[in-house]
């Protein structure tokens, strides 16, 4: 696993070991990107489930002007502040060990995140929770694209419910990429 572009490109980054993330392959991360190049430049993004912060850190690579990272896992939170401190991307970022919703209680009245990219445990629930929780919060508008990263046969129909609507849908092998923004309310 490796930052694809920018000025940390071909760095090489940490994860856990296990099987209690699954890093975004490279190909995968390098499809998404090219998705999201025209909204990375100055953007604030927050990584929801980050894992080894692999996707936070291609952001700030690639222009971003802060990353939030949020994690529960303490070894891969240590593996998100290693990877940063590598690729001298610290600077702007923050790492928060927490739970999803804690955190953002904890980041609730900040302006809003231009990107917020979710990639929760498969088969949970916790996206919806998430999006529930960012129906009525401070931290995504309008302009605020969420990308969830779902298994391939998840249902994601609920999403609607919660007054967000996708906008794009990218398919891979064994899973897909949502693109979202707010609905009007």
């Amino acid at each position: 696993m490796r930052v694809i572009a920018g000025i940390a490109r071909s760095l090489p980054l940490k994860c856990i070991d296990g099987l209690d993330t699954r890093p975004t392959t490279d190909r995968i991360k390098e499809t998404l990107f090219n998705i999201l190049q025209p909204e990375i430049c100055d953007c604030r993004f927050l990584d929801l489930f980050a894992g080894s912060g692999a996707i936070g850190i291609e952001a700030l690579s690639r222009g971003a002007r802060e990353a939030v990272f949020v994690e529960n896992n303490r070894k891969a939170c240590e593996c998100i502040r290693e990877n940063l401190t590598f690729t001298k991307l610290s600077d702007n970022a923050q790492v928060l060990y927490m739970d999803v919703l804690t955190a953002l209680y904890r980041l609730e009245g900040e302006k809003p995140f231009d990107l917020i990219f979710l990639d929760p445990p498969y088969d949970k629930g916790f996206e919806q929770e998430v999006f529930a929780y960012l129906r009525h919060s401070s931290l995504a508008d309008s302009d605020t694209l969420i990308i969830l990263e779902a298994s391939l046969k998840a249902d994601t129909d609920w999403i609607e419910d919660f007054c967000f609507s996708p906008h794009k849908i990218k398919n891979y092998k064994t899973n897909k990429h949502l693109f979202i923004r707010r609905s009007e309310m």
